[in-house]
């Protein structure tokens, strides 16, 4: 069945950090299973982010992108305590039924990531901001912000993992997705339609012809690094890929573990 082609209305340059609760409506978010296939996604990651948090001795998890649910839900059945956050209310409606489809329970928290703190219970054993979620912070001064709320839910000892598309290779025109990490279905076309040193916006098509848009900050690998070792973690290693040893212009997604003491 074929449907008419819907577009979002571009955001204006004037953008904020609640901008992206505005991105991610019903019909999007109706569609964001389909974008990942849980199934795919879970025999492509072969349980990375698991064993790296195994690996610290982690417990506590504190999922503060859980778009759909599916980190969370798959941490919870490693066995993680795990409390699933999302600014998005459409996403965290969907975390709440995917982790009851599962069988699960735990608490799921709608909450600006800025003022993260005020909604917790509580310090982490770990935080994971997974799916290219952080780049939805367009200012500088909100990206430090929050890599200090971050911080503080952290106990001592404990990791962040964060994760951004390859933007270093996105900024010199070198997109590439190979469907293979992350947003691993087979039903939509991911495209970048703009980007520069201030913004990207991938272009979503599905197979009936509905399209969306999506606008981020196109950080760099070092430029993150950078900021996380200012906010006070210890050590930050990056993998590309669930890769240790990449090529930094290859990679779909880069992926970085920061410690603090």
């Amino acid at each position: 069945m074929t449907t008419t082609p819907t577009t979002r209305t571009v955001l204006d340059d004037h953008r904020t950090a609640d901008d992206f609760a505005a991105q991610y409506g019903t019909a999007l978010v109706d569609r964001w299973d389909d974008l990942i296939d849980w199934d795919r996604r879970e025999r492509s990651e072969q349980g990375f982010f698991a064993k790296l948090l195994t690996a610290a001795k982690a417990h506590r998890v504190l999922d503060v992108a859980a778009g759909t649910g599916y980190h969370s839900v798959s941490l919870a059945r490693h066995g993680f305590d795990v409390t699933a956050v999302d600014g998005s209310p459409e996403m965290v409606a969907r975390t709440r039924r995917n982790a009851a489809r599962h069988g699960l329970t735990f608490p799921v928290v709608e909450a600006d990531w800025r003022t993260l703190r005020r909604h917790l219970d509580g310090r982490y054993d770990a935080v994971v901001c997974l799916g290219s979620s952080f780049p939805h912070l367009f200012h500088e001064a909100d990206r430090r912000a929050v890599l200090a709320e971050f911080r503080e839910a952290l106990n001592p000892g404990g990791i962040l993992i964060v994760d951004h598309r390859n933007f270093d290779s996105i900024r010199r025109h070198r997109y590439r997705s190979s469907g293979n990490y992350y947003y691993c279905g087979t039903g939509a076309s991911v495209s970048v339609a703009r980007v520069d040193d201030r913004l990207c916006r991938f272009r979503y098509e599905f197979g009936d012809g509905d399209v969306h848009h999506l606008e981020v900050y196109p950080i760099l690998s070092a430029e993150l690094s950078g900021l996380l070792l200012d906010s006070g973690f210890d050590s930050v290693r990056d993998f590309g890929d669930f890769r240790e040893d990449f090529d930094a212009y290859d990679a779909d997604f880069i992926i970085h573990v920061a410690r603090t003491s």
